[in-house]
């Protein structure tokens, strides 16, 4: 953070934040490093340019920014009456969230919501459409509250249902098993699920590196560090997206249980492209 009025990445504070005094005996080559993959200078350049934009304004821009393209196929699934919620592929973490906030925002007039991860709150310009996710602290308390007065809106809600960005196991691109969150509240709150495939990957450092640390049992999660990195290799290109049709809330009843209705969605998902 810095004293700018909006976010700024600043790794000398984080980590100053973060380790204290021992901050001090960190190498200066170690946090040019940390500046380098998550482009502290580009995003930052960034972040100024649009200090004056929100919500999908702010999405367009991003799409500008990374000179992302889409192709879509099955527009003429999305419904104009009722509420949705649209669960999608996370192979990205990064162009694949603004893509899919920047098209269904422009096709809602803005009537979108998030879940994501409380850190992105930091982003001023998306806070408009996010719902915080924070597994610790007091939040941790409130978030089923927040989450059930966004499912309660006249608001589109648009999750990963996944949670992280999409691994390779056995050669396979993949997300990680779905969780059943957007099954049991649509169900609730009688919204459509519409399911989403979005087409793209990281690079084979990423993959591998998120491997490593799995087999080695770290519990914090390297690969997100790079997750800027991967934006910037993804920068310049076309993604193709495919929406499926839209589920009626009913059909999701007690022949199965909501988690095996989550991964049935996901295999939904899977081919939608085929």
């Amino acid at each position: 953070m810095s004293d700018n009025p909006f976010f700024l990445i600043d790794i000398d504070k984080i980590v100053q934040d973060k380790a204290g005094e021992k901050a001090k005996r960190i190498p200066r080559f170690v946090l040019s490093y940390l500046k380098r993959i998550v482009h502290q200078d580009e995003i930052n350049s960034f972040l100024k340019s649009v200090s004056d934009k929100q919500g999908v304004e702010f999405l367009e821009a991003g799409m500008d920014f990374l000179d992302a393209k889409l192709e879509v196929s099955g527009l003429e699934n999305l419904p104009e009456d009722g509420l949705c919620t649209f669960v999608s592929n996370h192979p990205l973490g990064g162009q694949d969230g603004v893509a899919l906030g920047y098209l269904l925002g422009k096709h809602y007039n803005g009537r979108i919501k998030y879940l994501v991860n409380d850190l992105l709150m930091n982003l001023h310009g998306l806070a408009p459409l996010f719902i915080p996710i924070n597994k610790t602290g007091k939040q941790s308390r409130d978030f089923p509250k927040m989450v059930e007065a966004a499912f309660r809106s006249d608001d589109h809600i648009i999750m990963f249902p996944a949670g992280l960005c999409s691994r390779r196991k056995n050669g396979t691109i993949r997300d990680l098993p779905w969780k059943k969150t957007f099954i049991t509240k649509s169900v609730e709150t009688k919204r459509y699920i519409v399911p989403i495939y979005f087409e793209g990957r990281n690079s084979n450092f990423f993959y591998n590196l998120a491997n490593i640390s799995s087999f080695l049992g770290i519990k914090f999660n390297i690969a997100m560090l790079y997750l800027a990195d991967e934006m910037f290799k993804n920068r310049h290109k076309t993604f193709r997206v495919f929406i499926g049709k839209p589920m009626r809330w009913e059909m999701f009843d007690d022949t199965k249980t909501p988690s095996e209705w989550a991964l049935y969605v996901q295999e939904l998902v899977y081919k939608l492209a085929l």
